[in-house]
């Protein structure tokens, strides 16, 4: 490890298991003192005591909580230099069965969580005249979509858009603001939501032939929050080996 984060102090939230917890294990590697936060208290404490790192509950759909983890962080190790906003919620369900109910809550966590960490991580950050603000957004509602996600790919589509606004508003301030697209990552998630076909099917659809890991998604967010990102603000990366790229599905030079 070379130590890109050493003395930085990061808050990771939406950590309790696949990309977050990665995330926040790949910057604890390289150096970083990580707040792990996630609404649910025993996947995330469980987390916290696999990397021996503290834990905070936050529900980030509330502003709230938002603002206090962030004062704990700052109360605690003096600073704030870090946030990721991975947080995320992403049922399987088609626009005709989605109720506004349904709609909120996605929008919520989602969408509102990212501004929330946003605007909680500002002033802390502008003080101190540093930041790094990142988001976990997908290639799912800005570039691609399928059926069922028609709330999911708005949150995404929303953040990339919010991404640029703050890191426009944000760039005088010593903050960048930037996030990372996955495509389709191995997580716990993907395995209990997702079944056997779905994922052959993923597979079949991307060039280097497998889904990503977490950490294949953890090393994006580590470039942006480091300062060999220090002069990129405003975008993100895609990390989803190749998904986007083929024009239809029959793309291999030596096909089958």
């Amino acid at each position: 490890m070379t130590g890109r984060l050493d003395g930085k102090i990061a808050v990771v939230i939406g950590a309790a298991r696949g990309i977050g917890k990665a995330t926040a294990k790949r910057f604890q590697e390289e150096g970083a003192t990580i707040v792990l936060a996630d609404y649910e208290e025993e996947g995330g404490r469980a987390a916290a005591a696999d990397l021996g790192v503290t834990f905070f509950k936050t529900d980030i759909s509330k502003m709230e909580d938002a603002k206090a983890v962030i004062a704990f962080a700052v109360e605690t190790y003096g600073r704030i230099d870090i946030i990721v906003q991975n947080a995320g919620v992403y049922p399987w369900q088609l626009i005709e069965d989605t109720s506004p109910e349904d709609w909120d809550n996605v929008i919520a966590v989602n969408l509102r969580g990212s501004f929330n960490a946003a605007r909680a991580a500002l002033d802390p950050m502008r003080k101190q005249g540093y930041g790094r603000i990142l988001f976990t957004s997908s290639i799912t509602g800005p570039r691609v979509t399928s059926p069922g996600h028609g709330h999911y790919s708005a949150t995404k589509a929303g953040i990339n858009g919010f991404i640029r606004a703050a890191a426009l508003e944000f760039s005088s301030y010593g903050i960048t603001v930037n996030g990372v697209e996955p495509g389709n990552i191995m997580t716990e998630a993907m395995q209990l939501h997702r079944g056997p076909a779905f994922i052959k099917n993923m597979e079949d659809a991307i060039p280097l032939g497998r889904l990503g890991s977490p950490r294949d998604v953890a090393n994006a967010f580590l470039f942006l929050a480091s300062d060999d990102a220090s002069y990129i603000t405003g975008t993100t990366i895609v990390v989803d080996g190749g998904q986007l790229l083929p024009e239809g599905s029959d793309f291999r030079l030596l096909p089958p």
